[in-house]
């Protein structure tokens, strides 16, 4: 999918229910600095560092090369990662500026499921793996913080080379930089759902395969952060993860989930359980060296 593509029959009040939740969700773990047309959230506490958006109901003049210079000097000032994220669709013009000022812009299609979108019936489940929305206080949740970590580390559908064996380290690891506290208190407060793809054998201590999460605001979701771990990936289980999260999120009132695919592979897979295109996020970032 490109920009062009939902340019002229884009939903317009759906856009800015989603403008509205992007605004939203940082807010609950960042401090905002104001630059006019951008807003930059700075990260407070663990968890993925932040980034500059389009500022929520900005009217004045559209942002410019300097605006962006701006913003990546103080990204540069306080040592956080120089990126900007924002709906093509909504903030068409961005593009070119933050390109002007040396940017590389990723697109990835961002899928929605309305109020009158059908979910597909789940995936059926490998034989003795069960999915399950997890409580705050839940044995599995540092593995199923941790199992995402190493997907995303080896991106893409394929079969890869992490498996079991690195899941404790990584576990560890994470508990201590304090993500498996923050994820308890998010979930303990409703803030965040995550189901994980539990597999049970016998004889032997459960293992996460797969785990993912939502994030409601009001009734607006999105789901993130689905990943499967490397070694148990072709299984359906990043779908069966997702459709879990659907299904919770209706239940608890949430009338519109939307996610953003890396790719067209993997948004193909989310098609499969009812979400359809709807339009492009673009990332922004320096471009990788050497």
């Amino acid at each position: 999918m490109t920009t062009s593509d939902h340019e002229h029959d884009v939903d317009r009040a759906l856009l800015d229910e989603i403008e509205h939740y992007y605004d939203a969700v940082p807010r609950g773990g960042a401090r905002t600095e104001d630059f006019g047309p951008l807003t930059l959230f700075v990260r407070e506490g663990t968890g993925w560092p932040f980034y500059a958006r389009p500022t929520l109901g900005h009217d004045g003049p559209a942002v410019t090369v300097a605006d962006v210079r701006h913003v990546l000097e103080r990204q540069r000032e306080l040592g956080i990662p120089e990126a900007f994220e924002w709906v093509a669709e909504h903030n068409p013009e961005l593009r070119a500026a933050v390109e002007a000022a040396g940017l590389t812009v990723h697109e990835h299609p961002l899928l929605v499921l309305g109020p009158q979108d059908e979910t597909a019936p789940a995936p059926a489940l490998p034989e003795g793996v069960e999915v399950r929305v997890l409580p705050f206080d839940a044995p599995e949740l540092a593995t199923a913080v941790a199992v995402p970590h190493l997907a995303f580390g080896e991106p893409g559908t394929a079969i890869g080379t992490a498996g079991t064996a690195e899941v404790a380290a990584t576990a560890e690891k994470l508990t201590a930089e304090g993500w498996t506290e923050r994820t308890s208190g998010r979930i303990a407060s409703g803030a965040t759902a995550l189901a994980a793809a539990i597999e049970r054998t016998d004889g032997a201590a459960p293992v996460v395969l797969c785990a993912g999460q939502h994030n409601p605001v009001g009734a607006v979701t999105e789901v993130v952060g689905v990943g499967t771990l490397p070694a148990a990936r072709r299984r359906g289980l990043g779908l069966a993860v997702t459709a879990a999260l659907v299904a919770h999120a209706r239940a608890n009132g949430v009338r519109t989930l939307f996610l953003s695919a890396s790719d067209e592979d993997v948004a193909r897979i989310y098609r499969r359980i009812g979400f359809r295109p709807f339009a492009t996020a673009l990332i922004a970032e320096p471009a990788p060296q050497g």
